[in-house]
Parts: structure tokens; C-alpha cells; sequence
């Protein structure tokens, strides 16, 4: 037990590690519109993917086609969950790309508070009194920030929020995490592949232009993305939930540091404020989860 506990902490910590240092590799080919880079990263994620589903999960492809794709359920859960990680993927590029890293790990650090809420309204899902005052105080937070700057932090909102319905419709399906990312990237690939052939035919294409470091970057977007997600599903499944919710954070802290020490992003007072707010809300939220995660596991012994 404690061998795969090590073994999930390691897969998932390195997940979250991957995650956190993507900026890298966004800023690496910033000169590529953030639109066409999120058409690369589904055409080449689709490519990739399929050859390991293929390779490693032909008997779960076959399964999932022959008993769930009949249902509406399945049809629509896809559908919404590429719709939301597409809006994900494309403001993250373009916070990135256009230097709002700080902004963009403000929005992960809150995409957990997202998810319990978006939980209690729309699944009923219940919530304790810790869990309440970090919701108040995140949002104290946000208000702050919106206040202080004269408008909404909306790349961090719509992180947050994107991520947040796209967990929300994977709760429609259940569905193994590599084969989820091979079906949603097939949802939007036709879409992808119209918007290249657009660029192409008015020649405002990127790929293939003479940059070699932008074709390989862009060829190699499908590794970037379903590699950290491959470790996650193998991490996840070995350690308690508790855990998988301390461990995320990892992913924003790295780009908060990215942001301001490697790429001079501002971090004024009305950041450090907000910021504070949101990580005395991350501590009562994750004090929250261990609480609950001991409890259960407690009661499951006695069982």
C-alpha cells in the first residue's frame, strides 16, 4: 500500500509538474497566433492519443462504442467537455502568449472552489462550514482585484470557470481519462482542420514557413498535452482524493514564480492581497478535504 501511494504521489505531483512549467513552452512559439496553436495542440493531441488507445486501450475503445455511445447522455457529456476544454486551452495560450501568467494561476488556484460550487448548485452537493468561509473569502479576493484594477480578472474567470463545466460534463460519462481526451479532440477536429485550411489557402499559416523550432513545437503540442494527463490517470487512481487536491496546487504556484521571476510579470500590492485571500481559502479548503479524507477513511476500516 505504501509502495503505490509513493508511486501515485510521484505520478501525479509530476503531472502537476508538467502542467506548471507548460508556459515554457507556450512562450517558446508566442509568435504563433494563440487560435492556430489550439488548432495544432487538438490535431496533434487527436493523432497522438489515438495511436496509444490503439496500442494500449483497443478493448475499452471497443467497448465504450459498443455500450455508450448509443446513449444521449455520452453524446452530450463529449460534447460539452470539448467545448470547455477548448475555451480552456485557447485562454491559457493567449494569457501566455501575451504575458498574463500571474493572472492565468489566478485562476487555477480558484478552479477548485469553482468545481465544489458549480457541485452545490447544479448536483446538490453539500458543503461544511470551512468550505463556505474559503468560498467568501475567495471571492473577497476577486471583488478586491476587480475593484482595485477597474475590471474583472476574465482570464482567470474564464480558466476557472471553463475548467470548472468541464469536470462538471465529465460527470455525465464515465469514461477512461485517455480515451475522454481522444473523443473530445475528435469533436473539434474537423474545426481545427477547416481553420488551418483557411490560414493555408490565405497563406497565413504558421507551420511549414521556413521556423523549424515553430514545427516542432507545434508537432510536439499532442505530447505536451496528453503526456501530463496519461500520468495524472495513473497517479490518481493511487492515492486518496485529499491528496489529489493538495497536489494541484503545484501546477499554479509553478507558473505564479514563471510569470513574475522568469518573464518580469508586475506582482503589485493589489496581487499580494488577492493572492492572500485566495491561499487562506486554498489552506481552509485543503484543511477541509484531509478532515474529511481521514474521516473516511476511518469509517471505512471500522467497516
Amino acid at each position: 500500500m505504501e509502495r503505490e501511494n509513493a508511486t501515485g504521489i510521484i505520478y501525479t505531483a509530476g503531472a502537476y509538474l508538467l502542467w506548471g512549467i507548460l508556459p515554457i513552452y507556450w512562450k517558446f512559439i508566442d509568435e504563433v497566433p494563440a487560435l492556430e496553436i489550439l488548432a495544432h495542440r487538438v490535431i496533434w493531441s487527436f493523432i497522438f492519443v489515438l495511436i496509444i488507445v490503439v496500442l494500449l486501450k483497443r478493448k475499452i475503445l471497443k467497448n465504450f462504442f459498443q455500450v455508450q455511445m448509443s446513449q444521449k447522455k455520452t453524446w452530450l457529456g463529449l460534447f460539452l467537455a470539448s467545448l470547455f476544454i477548448s475555451i480552456n486551452w485557447f485562454t491559457y495560450i493567449y494569457a501566455v502568449n501575451t504575458n498574463h501568467i500571474v493572472e492565468a494561476s489566478l485562476g487555477y488556484y480558484i478552479n477548485p472552489l469553482i468545481a465544489v460550487l458549480l457541485g452545490v448548485f447544479v448536483l446538490r452537493e453539500k458543503v461544511n462550514v470551512l468550505q463556505a468561509i474559503s468560498f467568501v473569502i475567495a471571492g473577497i479576493g476577486v471583488i478586491y482585484m476587480t475593484v482595485s484594477v477597474g475590471k474583472l480578472p476574465w482570464i482567470s474567470l474564464v480558466l476557472a470557470l471553463s475548467f470548472g463545466f468541464y469536470g462538471l460534463s465529465k460527470k455525465l460519462i464515465k469514461v477512461d481519462s485517455i480515451l475522454g481526451l481522444l473523443l473530445e479532440t475528435l469533436f473539434v477536429l474537423p474545426f481545427a482542420l477547416l481553420f488551418l485550411a483557411y490560414l493555408g489557402v490565405n497563406d497565413q499559416h504558421s507551420f511549414s514557413t521556413g521556423s523549424i523550432k515553430n514545427d516542432l513545437f507545434l508537432l510536439g503540442s499532442g505530447i505536451a498535452t496528453a503526456l501530463p494527463l496519461l500520468w495524472f490517470g495513473i497517479g490518481a487512481q493511487k492515492i486518496p482524493l485529499y491528496m489529489v487536491g493538495f497536489l494541484q496546487y503545484i501546477a499554479p504556484t509553478i507558473s505564479l514564480i514563471l510569470g513574475v521571476l522568469m518573464y518580469g510579470e508586475s506582482f503589485t500590492k493589489d496581487h499580494v492581497v488577492t493572492f492572500a485571500c485566495i491561499w487562506i481559502a486554498i489552506a481552509l479548503f485543503t484543511i477541509s478535504n484531509i478532515r474529511q479524507g481521514i474521516k473516511k477513511r476511518k469509517l471505512s476500516r471500522v467497516a
